[in-house]
């Protein structure tokens, strides 16, 4: 099957982004690949996002919902997704131009994948819109963002959804689970994410944060000891990388 015939949902939640979505929008509209289709879930906005979206094309599909939080939000767009393959783009992040063309060849060459990850570019806003927006911050990072990723849709079916009960660390709690099921899964050295630091999102509630990133840490140490009876250890992050494919060693024999 050729990558061209593959839908790729991309969905981008939204709560207050009025002044980051036109150049989320801006980097999906730009990437060589044609059967993309774009999906904004507004998480309860009071910023004018809502008449933003409406004049960023009619061929993106618009969604509000009162505010319950981006696993929320997310689970809303992948109810109403068309694509065989999911993506997800937080508002003030951008995509390389190649992104989904490049990990999209991924899944297709590799029958066994679920996901592919990428390499995150850190970048800090510079301020200045007569430059550059961006500028870089440091050297590319191999982590679970869903952003720097592609999704086969069964790997919900396998997975799960997102914890609506976490308004923080949902993403790490899906990926946990993940690799709790031995789906295939790989990461690719090459850049599929730009993650963009400014003023808005260094103010996210830290301790809250943290908090639940404890909480998600032990449900999965919960889950591994009911499982087996004792605390299995999950396969290191360095084992999903792109060299050791076809092996993808996140597929476990005994599930």
């Amino acid at each position: 099957m050729r990558s061209e015939k593959l839908l790729v949902s991309v969905i981008i939640p939204v709560y207050n982004g009025v002044d980051f979505l036109a150049d989320a929008v801006a980097s999906i509209k730009r990437q060589n690949y044609e059967r993309l289709e774009i999906i904004i879930v507004d998480d309860g906005s009071r910023d004018g996002t809502a008449g933003l979206a409406a004049r960023l094309g009619a061929d993106i599909r618009y969604v509000y919902q009162t505010n319950s939080g981006p696993a929320s939000a997310r689970n809303r767009g992948l109810e109403i997704a068309g694509g065989d393959i999911i993506a997800f783009l937080d508002v003030d992040d951008i995509w390389p131009v190649d992104k989904v063309e490049v990990q999209t060849a991924c899944l297709l060459k590799n029958p066994g994948l679920d996901v592919v990850l990428g390499r995150i570019q850190v970048v800090r806003l510079s301020g200045s819109p007569e430059t550059d927006r961006c500028i870089d911050s440091e050297s590319p990072l191999a982590n679970v963002l869903l952003g720097s990723a592609l999704f086969r849709r069964s790997a919900f079916d396998k997975v799960g959804t997102f914890d609506e009960t976490l308004r923080y660390s949902e993403d790490h709690d899906w990926f946990l689970r993940a690799r709790e099921k031995g789906i295939g899964m790989a990461f690719i050295d090459h850049i599929t994410l730009y993650y963009r630091l400014h003023g808005k999102n260094m103010t996210r509630d830290k301790n809250a944060g943290s908090f639940q990133l404890t909480r998600v840490l032990k449900k999965s140490l919960d889950r591994r000891r009911q499982k087996k009876g004792f605390l299995q250890t999950l396969p290191d992050l360095s084992d999903y990388c792109e060299n050791k494919l076809p092996g993808l060693p996140g597929q476990r024999k005994d599930d």
